[in-house]
């Protein structure tokens, strides 16, 4: 596979206080980001996410190491040609239009007229946005402005789109929004690499992620493997269970037995005790709704990688 973002050995110093003393919030990072995927760069607050999102665009100079994006060295115009840009806390001149926007984003790529309207034309239907186009941006809400702001880091036809908290403050209609979107510019082939703590969204989107905590990569990988642990415990929801059964069960589960509406929520360590409950249950005439195992979430993977860690 083709890499489109390669860092290595990226770090930061940033020099604070009175006597600029130097602090380090990105230790040396190595990370390859593939042609086509969408990219979950995940952590809490101040771990070096956005820092490293600057770094990438070139907007702070690293303190050591070196990126390439699309085969080319960051300094390289090639390389910022091919990619699009949505900031965590994005600024609009909200006296413009939707249009006007967009129309001046193009501008500043020395995108022709006729090219100018025609991209603009498409982003507004892609971002649903042809409605609003011509308001001015002062009325757009939080996941308007959202939205526009997605489709100025596309008015370039990007191969790269980065994106810094694109789901931060919308509300779930606004994610769902952003979501489709973002899979539909992987169908399109693009590549997209983006930072968030909003796992839901995260666990539905990401063909790979990264996680970092105090500046340090702490994992990176697919989501199948990265979850990929032993079963927790399996549930076992059964309908009209006997009086008779209910100790049987409790024997057998590792929790006090949970009774819900016409039936019985039992939570089993393990398959070999879970065989014995279901014999127990087709024996004693009791129906079986669900049998559903539990595993790592990537909430709880998440949690066990950042807490603990030093800030």
């Amino acid at each position: 596979m083709e890499p489109i973002i390669e860092i290595r050995g990226l770090c930061k110093d940033f020099r604070v206080g009175f006597w600029r003393k130097r602090v380090r919030v990105l230790y040396p990072l190595d990370l390859t980001v593939n042609s086509g995927e969408i990219f979950g760069y995940l952590g809490p607050n101040g771990a070096g996410k956005t820092t490293t999102l600057k770094l990438l665009t070139g907007l702070i100079l690293p303190t050591a190491g070196s990126v390439k994006l699309l085969g080319h060295d960051l300094a390289e115009v090639a390389a910022k040609r091919q990619i699009g840009f949505l900031p965590e806390h994005p600024y609009f001149y909200d006296y413009l239009t939707g249009r006007e926007f967009l129309d001046l984003c193009g501008r500043l790529f020395s995108l022709a007229a006729p090219l100018r309207r025609e991209r603009i034309a498409r982003l507004l239907r892609l971002t649903e946005l042809q409605t609003a186009a011509d308001q001015q941006l002062r009325k757009y809400s939080k996941g308007m402005l959202q939205r526009l702001g997605l489709a100025q880091a596309l008015i370039n036809d990007p191969r790269l789109v980065i994106l810094d908290e694109p789901m931060s403050g919308l509300d779930p209609l606004g994610r769902k929004a952003m979501r489709d979107i973002i899979l539909q510019l992987k169908a399109e082939g693009r590549t997209v690499f983006f930072s968030s703590h909003i796992l839901p969204d995260v666990e539905v989107l990401c063909d790979r992620v990264a996680i970092l905590a105090a500046g340090r990569l702490r994992d990176v990988g697919r989501l199948a493997d990265i979850l990929k642990t032993p079963t927790e415990d399996i549930e076992l929801t059964l309908q009209r269970v006997p009086d008779r059964l209910l100790p049987v069960l409790q024997a057998l589960a590792h929790a006090p037995l949970l009774y819900q509406p016409g039936g019985v929520l039992v939570r089993l360590p393990d398959e070999a005790r879970l065989d014995d409950a279901l014999r127990a249950a087709m024996a004693a005439g009791a129906q079986v709704v669900t049998v559903a195992p539990l595993r790592q979430t990537l909430e709880e993977h998440f949690l066990r990688e950042v807490q603990g860690v030093a800030q």
